[in-house]
């Protein structure tokens, strides 16, 4: 597969992957349409970490919030009182 063509991939991806419809699907159909060859599993699994790891990064400060927050209200009272502390229960 040519760098053009994983970009054009990575991008029906990024733009997908939201939607409440499976990205991994235009993934697999896409390259149809365009008559470009199947990009192969490894290729999928390496695109859907990528888009993991975007999301990781971007509310990293949320996940550490809430992580902390959710760690803090194990040992004290007054942190469960806290929107961290709720919001780490619902994750």
């Amino acid at each position: 597969m040519d760098l053009l063509r994983a970009v054009v991939l990575g991008l029906i991806q990024g733009l997908t992957e939201f939607l409440p419809i499976s990205s991994s699907a235009h993934l697999a159909i896409f390259p149809k349409l365009f008559g470009w060859d199947d990009p192969g599993a490894a290729f999928t699994a390496v695109i859907q970490i990528g888009t993991e790891l975007a999301v990781l990064i971007y509310f990293w400060r949320d996940i550490w919030t809430i992580a902390t927050g959710w760690l803090r209200g194990l040992v004290s009272a007054q942190a469960r009182q806290e929107h961290a502390w709720t919001m780490g229960w619902f994750v």
